[in-house]
């Protein structure tokens, strides 16, 4: 009879435990939709989003059918690209390209410019609006002397922006339940334990919006990376031919100033040790001299 009366005057408890094991641990799991839409249509039961939800057992939730998997039109992509160019002005073309991508809409990510005075080499990566992509890599190659390497990489993340939608869907429902119990409780526990199971479902659809609207705008926006220099070599990319004159001709130039290099720093560093060096090496034939004329006197002894 005591468990009976807890019961009784424990109603809103019993009912917030009751709610969290339909709710998660019910055998009937989340299957998400494999449509996507920017406007999700709405169930008429209680107004839950219909995306990703299952209707629970002996209730049916009306919703538009599933385009089938093979319908490319409602794929979600992402896409990205990088280009190897060869340039007259690094920095100057550099600049153009950061400037046309803010007069398109874009921004400018990362930007850096090394060895200005030999072979200078930049890497620039900027983000410009999908809908221009074509547009703004022909004007992007336009500013080159030569293409060297082009990419262009898409990354299909439907399948992860439904997962999103879907808990999205299923946690909102579950919070918009305990809102209902909220507005019902009156003794304090039961109002404290509603409003940690509240807080902790609001943190986690705030990380799934920012999961969701990240994916929206790398869709939106496509990230560019130029690789810039005047030297072809000092770009990323591998040689069409094997045999080539001219580049093992400038590799071999290069090896020789950078040996020539090596040794005037190995010449500048000796000339600085040489206060200490010199006075060790004359000590040094000092105390030779002085130990083979005493083994000579030893031996004539």
């Amino acid at each position: 009879m005591s468990f009976i009366n807890w019961v009784k005057t424990h109603k809103l408890i019993v009912a917030l435990v009751l709610i969290i094991a339909y709710l998660f641990l019910n055998n009937n799991p989340i299957t998400p939709l494999r449509q996507f839409s920017t406007s999700p249509a709405v169930d008429h039961f209680q107004g839950v989003p219909s995306v990703g939800m299952m209707a629970p057992e002996g209730l049916s939730f009306p919703r538009e059918p599933a385009a089938p998997l093979s319908d490319t039109s409602n794929r979600i992509v992402t896409k990205t690209s990088d280009l190897s160019l060869v340039v007259k002005d690094v920095r100057g073309t550099g600049d153009q390209i950061i400037s046309y991508a803010k007069s398109i809409g874009g921004f400018m990510v990362f930007a850096s410019y090394n060895r200005p005075t030999e072979s200078p080499f930049a890497n620039v990566t900027i983000r410009i609006p999908t809908e221009m992509l074509d547009e703004a890599l022909s004007h992007i190659r336009s500013l080159s002397i030569k293409v060297t390497s082009e990419n262009l990489v898409g990354t299909d993340v439907t399948d992860e922006y439904i997962d999103i939608e879907a808990r999205l869907a299923m946690l909102r429902n579950t919070q918009a339940r305990f809102e209902e119990i909220m507005d019902q409780a009156v003794e304090i526990q039961d109002i404290l334990t509603i409003q940690r199971e509240l807080i902790n479902l609001q943190q986690q659809i705030d990380s799934l919006i920012g999961q969701k609207q990240s994916i929206e705008n790398n869709v939106k926006l496509t990230k560019v990376t130029i690789y810039l220099s005047t030297d072809e070599l000092a770009l990323p990319y591998a040689p069409d031919n094997v045999f080539r004159p001219d580049v093992t001709f400038k590799l071999a130039v290069r090896s020789l100033l950078s040996t020539l290099r090596d040794g005037a720093n190995m010449i500048i560093w000796l000339g600085v040790y040489s206060v200490i060096l010199i006075p060790l090496l004359i000590a040094a034939v000092i105390f030779y001299k002085k130990f083979m004329k005493k083994q000579k006197t030893v031996k004539e002894a």
